[in-house]
């Protein structure tokens, strides 16, 4: 079976706005929907993690493989869970984790906030 992608999603991510106490976080809902979609098929490997400190770009996720480009994603909603798990396919087929915009889904042209290159390039 082929290397799966790591997509984390930063499931306290507030996207920028208070919520009510007992409400979900939206990065929390975004971690529900992309959950849901993979449990129909393991496009990426899913993972939560607790504040990646993009408070102010909406929800807040990454994309990493070994070997390629970790790339860090904001900007985000629920409503694109089936978008980001085909832009975590086409990342898992390039040899180096870079999609250009024009690959991507139309609606993720914009959510790249950074990248950081491969653990091999700190050797």
């Amino acid at each position: 079976m082929p290397q799966r992608p790591h997509l984390i999603v930063c499931t306290t991510c507030q996207a920028g706005h208070e919520i009510a106490e007992g409400e979900t976080p939206p990065g929390a809902l975004l971690f529900a929907a992309v959950a849901g979609l993979l449990a129909e098929g393991g496009a990426a490997v899913l993972s939560g993690a607790s504040c990646m400190a993009n408070c102010e770009r909406g929800c807040s996720a990454a994309l990493a493989m070994p070997g390629k480009w970790t790339y860090f994603l904001g900007n985000l909603r629920p409503e694109h869970a089936a978008d980001l798990l085909t832009y975590a396919q086409t990342y898992a087929a390039s040899a180096t984790g870079t999609v250009m915009p024009s690959r991507r889904p139309a609606s993720l042209r914009n959510i790249v906030i950074g990248r950081v290159p491969p653990q091999e390039f700190a050797a």
